[in-house]
């Protein structure tokens, strides 16, 4: 106990402050080399003096969006065992992102999320989360894949990585689609193999009510993950416009849909580790395209703190109220 409190003091106090510093400093170091750098910044402060504003209008509009379809996902993974209603579903979406925004690749988010349940199936909740969570990481990882493919040749030419390890890349990604892909249509495997294993078996109760995702459910889930990776691509290639990077909305799809995965499969330990890696990996990706280093990192910033940061206040908010979450009576919540 006493060890592991102590990489947590390690990787929280240390490590999460010195990643993050490092790769600021280089971020900064990519924009200050960017060459006329005095006209970039012109370009992007005269764009909020003109209708280019509406697009920073619409990528907080999206984040409405987003955070909705995934409070409809949530809704329908978790109503076999309680029907939520899609408010009750919103606020344990915003609720988790509080959680999520502290801890190593968001994990916390399933807390935040099972506290809305009722007694008796908040840990059975969990492995429901989990599932449909499964959805957005296969979109994800589908997208990143062709995105590999795609972007090979430029990302080679660039010498930002060299054949060899595309080529790892590209069947790593796709072997572990194709396993993901296995276990998210048969789920029920799972449970065969932890019922097997006797140090575990007292616990398949927790996943038992996987057994209701059939193909149908995963089907709506898997639909509801892509239209929010669109979303996602939609507020990018908006904030590109207003940030005056130009790209294409073809190399702007594939350039963010790879930085998706590298952020999916990278572990980020703290909060601004997630947002200079993202601003790294973004600057790198995007940098193929165009050498406006400014307008690339303000718009990683930007979707970081409208996606994420934004959501998270308000969900802390919702937190100041968890006390009437542990009252509880027992009553299911019946709503639509």
């Amino acid at each position: 106990m006493k060890l592991n409190k102590n990489i947590k003091i390690f990787t929280n106090y240390f490590l999460g402050p010195v990643l993050f510093m490092w790769l600021s400093y280089s971020i900064y170091t990519q924009v200050e080399r960017q060459p006329n750098l005095e006209r970039s910044w012109q370009q992007i402060r005269g764009s909020f003096g003109n209708s280019m504003v509406v697009n920073l209008v619409l990528v907080v509009m999206l984040m409405m969006i987003n955070w909705s379809i995934e409070a409809i996902k949530w809704k329908i993974s978790v109503r076999q065992i309680q029907r939520v209603s899609f408010f009750t579903a919103f606020k344990a979406i915003l609720s988790g992102t509080s959680f999520s925004v502290t801890t190593p690749n968001r994990v916390g988010e399933y807390i935040g999320r099972v506290l809305y349940m009722n007694e008796g199936n908040r840990l059975k909740a969990i492995s429901l989360t989990i599932a449909g969570s499964m959805s957005q990481l296969l979109v994800t990882l589908f997208m990143g894949w062709i995105g590999l493919i795609v972007l090979k040749d430029p990302v080679e030419n660039s010498q930002v990585l060299s054949g060899v390890w595309m080529q790892v890349m590209i069947y790593g990604v796709f072997f572990a689609l194709l396993v993901l892909t296995v276990f998210y249509f048969r789920l029920s495997l799972i449970i065969k193999l932890v019922d097997k294993l006797p140090a575990i078996r007292k616990y398949v109760w927790l996943i038992k009510d996987l057994e209701g995702f059939n193909a149908t459910l995963m089907g709506q889930l898997l639909s509801l993950s892509a239209v929010r990776f669109l979303v996602f691509i939609i507020q990018y290639y908006l904030l590109f416009r207003l940030f005056g990077v130009e790209v294409s909305w073809w190399q702007g799809l594939w350039a963010v849909s790879v930085s998706f995965l590298v952020m999916a499969v990278i572990p980020t330990i703290a909060l601004f580790t997630d947002l200079s890696l993202r601003g790294q990996v973004s600057l790198k990706l995007l940098g193929l395209f165009s050498s406006n280093s400014l307008g690339i990192s303000l718009a990683a910033v930007s979707i970081w703190f409208i996606n994420l940061i934004i959501p998270a206040l308000a969900g802390s908010l919702l937190i100041l109220g968890i006390k009437r979450i542990f009252k509880n009576n027992n009553k299911d919540d019946e709503g639509t």
